[in-house]
């Protein structure tokens, strides 16, 4: 079976659970199914793949963590230079350490290997490189797990739900 998308009752995307956990929800009448992937559990209940929450959650705000991990997630694990995709990538800064660039979201990227020797100790506009994205702090570490869970055709109800993926 799958995964199941809970939004807040404002719509907003909450977490993601297990399909045992939102049918619960939904026969307690804690949530209201949306949309549904044609698969059935009983006869006449389909299972489910987005609910809402019929009454709002106040959530808290919560840091993500600066790695290099999550350096890679948010630039899909493609280098910000040359598109190649693969497992032999690094960090680059784009602007140079020796120059006052920090460990910051806003200034590390996904790079290859070919690519962080060729910038070297230069910005992108010295060395002629363009950057796919501006890179940025992400949204939420929600944003990440959605990312994860619709890559390719996997999940697709859930698009109209999530900004930006």
């Amino acid at each position: 079976m799958g995964k199941v998308l809970v939004l807040n009752a404002s719509y907003e995307p909450l977490n993601i659970t297990s399909w045992r956990r939102a049918v619960v929800l939904l026969l307690k009448g804690k949530a209201e199914q949306l949309e549904h992937n044609g698969q059935l559990i009983y006869t006449d209940f389909p299972l489910p793949s987005v609910i809402r929450l019929r009454q709002y959650i106040r959530v808290p705000y919560k840091e993500i963590p600066l790695t290099r991990r999550n350096i890679l997630e948010r630039d899909r694990h493609t280098c910000q230079y040359c598109n190649y995709r693969g497992e032999q990538l690094t960090l680059d800064h784009v602007i140079p350490r020796s120059r006052g660039g920090g460990d910051t979201w806003e200034n590390l990227v996904a790079a290859c290997v070919r690519c962080n020797v060729k910038k070297g100790n230069r910005t992108p506009k010295e060395a002629n490189m363009t950057l796919r994205c501006p890179p940025r702090r992400p949204y939420s570490s929600l944003h990440f797990e959605l990312v994860k869970h619709t890559k390719g055709n996997l999940n697709h109800e859930w698009r109209k739900y999530v900004i930006g993926i």
